[in-house]
């Protein structure tokens, strides 16, 4: 049971990651009217830095597709790693966002924890 509850979330984490990525490169999701003028002068900066946004696209399309995979799920987590810390940073230099972060950073740590034995061989001397 407990594998097929990783699984859903795996695959529900996995999928927004895609979404977020494949955002990056086509710009179908709108921004919101409403967005406060230092988040749009963070996001204004981060796009005239022009292979910063591919590459963080890249990286959540591939982390979101490997996290799916329950063989390449540890993998997926440590590709996805960097960005959540990108997120984690953005959220609370905003000041929004936050809840909705802590729950993908708790998901991200599940599938870490339960991958540990496939990391201990990386730390080991």
């Amino acid at each position: 049971m407990k594998k097929k509850i990783l699984f859903v979330v795996c695959l529900l984490f996995g999928l927004m990651f895609i979404n977020a990525g494949l955002n990056k490169f086509f710009n179908y999701m709108p921004t919101p009217k409403d967005m406060p003028a230092n988040a749009l002068a963070m996001f204004s900066a981060f796009m005239q830095i022009g292979w910063l946004l591919p590459l963080i696209g890249t990286a959540e399309i591939i982390g979101g597709i490997l996290i799916i995979i329950p063989r390449f799920r540890a993998l997926g987590a440590i590709i996805l790693f960097p960005v959540m810390i990108g997120i984690m940073l953005s959220a609370v230099s905003l000041s929004s966002g936050l809840p909705m972060v802590l729950v993908l950073w708790a998901i991200l740590i599940w599938v870490l924890v339960e991958n540990k034995d496939k990391y201990l061989p990386l730390i080991r001397s």
